[in-house]
This record gives C-alpha cells, structure tokens and sequence, in this order.
C-alpha cells in the first residue's frame, strides 16, 4: 500500500520499538492528524482469545463519556407504541416490515445502529445476511435488542459503543475525534479499557491483550504499554 508523503513525514515521529504511555500516544496521534477533515481516532485491540469458542467471544457495549465525535443515525424496528417511543425518542428511522424490500432489495443502509424490541427479531434475522457482516445486526449483548427503546436511542446519541472480535480475534473502536482534547480522549480511552478488561473471558489462557495502538484515520499507528494498561 503506498503511502503519501505526509504519512511518511508523520511515521518518522513515532518510535516503532517504543510502548508509549497513554498520555504519550493520544499527544502523538493527535499531532500526526494532519488530514484536511476531522480524523476519527481508533483504539484497535489484539487480543489472546480465540473467538472461534463461544466461551471467548468478547463482545459488549459501553458509553463513553465525550461520545465519538460522530452524529449516528438510527433505525429502530417496532410496531405500535413502541415505534412511536422509538420516534419520540429521537430515533431517525422507524419501521417493521416494510423495510426488508428496502434494505434487501434497494440495498439502503443510510444507517449507523439498529435497534430491535424482541418481538421484532423475527422479522430482523430475515436480513441477516446483510446487516450481519457489516457488524449491524441487533444484539442483546450490545443492549440493542431490548424493549427500553428509549434508552436504547439515548445511550447510543450519548456516545455509545459495541465493541466485538473480528475474525482475526481484534477489536476496533473509536475513541473520539482529532479535535477533541488530551483529557477527552484520555477519559474515553479509559472507559473503553476499563470495559475490555472486565470483559476477560474467564477460561482464557496466557495474554489477554498483545497489543493496544492507536491510530487516526490517515496517521501511522503508535503502539501503548500494555503490562500499564493491564493492571
């Protein structure tokens, strides 16, 4: 993949060898934002587990406390008076079965998250396979199937986040935005981690994280301490 100059010119600052302390890597990653737009910073997470047993699957949700920096847009489905809730509460779209045309046949996705009250998930796993691998399936682990849709929508303009394994047993979240401050970041960094510790499975063997970097949209990774981040 090639790479711009100002990725080159960025790269050149952060010591590849080096596992920096957190105040040490958002300083840097916030420096090395140099793209014309407001870049997204990202925490990605390589971990010990092995999703491949269900008892080592990570996945759960968390609010961080200065959001994501992102305006998220959502879809509920539900019928009756909780698609009106749903509406009342802030949510972008809302319907039922109408929608599966829609999504299936005219491919719209103009969505972030999907929330679903329970009695709705019939009708929601006919669209599995499209919204399953683009990671937008409701989830009762990520508090988006539930019938408190209220704050379901409330939590996620908050800022909410779900965070999961990837085939290649990493996580991926953001943690903000470039323009946001040191201590913000810091604050919603920490709230993820504090979240990702406590999720260790309990059957897991040897290292739970192997590694912790953090990144912006168009800058060059920059690897944390992780024995730090672990106790």
């Amino acid at each position: 993949m090639k790479r711009g100059k100002r990725y080159a010119e960025a790269a050149k600052t952060v010591d590849r060898s080096v596992q920096y302390d957190t105040a040490d890597a958002i300083a840097l990653v916030k420096k090395n934002a140099s793209a014309k737009f407001d870049e997204t910073v990202e925490v990605h997470i390589r971990t010990g587990c092995d999703g491949r047993h269900a008892d080592q699957q990570i996945r759960g949700a968390v609010v961080l406390p200065h959001g994501t920096g992102k305006t998220v847009r959502i879809l509920v489905f539900a019928k009756g008076p909780k698609a009106d809730e749903a509406q009342a509460a802030g949510a972008d779209y809302v319907g039922a079965e109408e929608l599966i045309p829609k999504i299936q046949n005219e491919g719209w996705l103009d969505f972030d998250v999907v929330v679903a009250t329970p009695d709705m998930m019939g009708v929601v796993g006919r669209l599995g396979r499209v919204l399953g691998p683009k990671g937008l399936m409701p989830n009762p682990k990520a508090g988006t199937v539930t019938m408190d849709v209220t704050k379901a929508i409330s939590d996620i303009k908050a800022g909410k986040i779900e965070y999961r394994l990837d085939k290649t047993n990493i996580i991926h979240v953001p943690v903000g935005k470039a323009s946001f401050t040191e201590e913000q970041l810091a604050d919603n960094f920490q709230t993820l981690m504090d979240a990702i510790l406590k999720a260790r499975p309990s059957t897991l063997k040897g290292a739970y994280l192997k590694s912790v970097t953090m990144t912006s949209t168009m800058g060059p990774g920059v690897k944390l301490n992780v024995a730090k981040l672990a106790n």
